[in-house]
């Protein structure tokens, strides 16, 4: 199963639905062509969603708190196959049955954008997904098969315009000074370079009690906050610092004000072990080389916010919190996917979301001509043959 793509800022602005296209084929387990006797067949996508705050703790070789999970539908589950009227079940040889699965998201204000599939360190907290198919077999029990299809958003991309907009704020501190931020964009990914303009100005009003306030440091930090049952009873958020850089002044604050730029590199999680090699790649999961980005899900939900504190003496230090988007990829790849993501649009914009056209189904039946072919096999006389093409 491919990689399904989420293009939920496009999508939106040409009212597409997100979908996830394949086939499921039905074969005989047992036997070289022994029918099977099918009474209906189902597929749904299921979100998974596991958290536990206190993963990393250990208290006398036990976890500190039990695991909590979720498991939901995510949208529709579809009926691929019934069997006629009258009968309660079809014996068939092989079955291949095309689906178009349509994923929800947000349209209008309605409705929910499903989160990303993602693990966490330790695994603390993980969403993933999976094709759930079910088929009924007669009189046997429900059978169920599972298939892991990892997602991932594209609508935080660091190239949309909308995060590309200045970001500005200003707190006074004693009436004296006044600290102001500039961020020229505010999403950013892994290697990304973050700069941040900060101005102290001094109150024109309080000159006199200003030019004795000196500043001693500036520091910027970018913390990731995650708050685990956002929807609970007992909420409860654990804060990271991810980044931190601080800048010596120490020196009076001039009365045309003091102002600064400081740079820093987003941090970027490095996959490889100590031998150079990647890990095998978990099919539920995409290969990020980030332990995080910005989502929000059912039971946990993550932020990131770009911290400035300015350190003074005679006047009370001065804290900014700015809110930030986290995207799993850096700056480049979210120019390469632009393309990707509007030929994608444009591919998807003919699709009738009430009426989709799919390829025809294959149900082959014991009595039908050639039937073993369809399972690599013919008679030679009155004896079974594997068949070469």
């Amino acid at each position: 199963m491919r990689r399904v793509r989420i293009f939920a800022d496009l999508a939106s602005l040409l009212q597409i639905q997100p979908r996830i296209e394949g086939k499921v084929e039905i074969r005989p387990s047992v036997g070289i062509s022994a029918p099977v006797a099918i009474s209906y067949v189902t597929i749904g996508l299921y979100r998974r969603e596991t958290i536990h705050p206190h993963a990393g703790s250990v208290v006398g070789n036990h976890l500190a708190a039990p695991r909590k999970d979720i498991v939901e539908l995510v949208g529709n589950e579809l009926r691929l196959f019934h069997c006629g009227p009258g009968k309660s079940f079809e014996t068939v040889l092989a079955m291949d049955l095309p689906f178009l699965l349509f994923i929800p998201f947000m349209r209008n204000g309605e409705g929910e954008v499903p989160p990303a599939s993602l693990q966490l360190p330790s695994r603390v907290a993980e969403t993933y997904y999976e094709l759930v198919v079910s088929v009924q077999q007669g009189t046997s029990d429900l059978k169920k098969f599972s298939f892991p299809v990892p997602i991932s958003r594209y609508d935080t991309l660091s190239t949309f315009g909308m995060y590309n907009t200045p970001e500005t704020q200003e707190r006074v501190s004693d009436h004296l000074v006044t600290l102001g931020l500039f961020l020229p964009r505010w999403s950013f990914g892994p290697n990304d370079d973050v700069n941040v303009t900060i101005k102290l100005t001094p109150n024109p009003d309080w000159l006199s009690r200003a030019r004795k306030v000196t500043v001693k440091g500036i520091t910027v930090a970018i913390e990731e906050h995650i708050t685990y049952n956002p929807e609970g009873d007992e909420p409860t958020t654990k804060v990271n610092t991810l980044l931190s850089k601080k800048e010596k002044v120490a020196k009076k604050l001039p009365e045309h004000g003091y102002m600064t730029t400081i740079a820093m590199t987003y941090p970027a999680k490095d996959l490889r072990d100590s031998d150079g090699f990647l890990p095998r790649q978990r099919p539920a999961f995409p290969l990020c080389a980030v332990s995080g980005f910005t989502t929000s899900a059912a039971l946990y939900k993550i932020n990131y916010y770009l911290i400035v504190k300015a350190t003074m003496t005679n006047c009370k230090d001065i804290t900014v919190k700015q809110s930030i988007v986290v995207t799993p990829f850096d700056h480049s790849t979210c120019k390469n996917e632009m393309d990707a993501i509007a030929q994608a649009a444009v591919d998807a914009y003919p699709i009738n979301m009430s009426n989709p056209m799919l390829p025809a189904q294959t149900i082959i039946r014991p009595g039908d001509h050639n039937a073993l072919h369809a399972l690599g096999f013919t008679y030679v006389g009155k004896e079974r043959k594997l068949l070469i093409q």
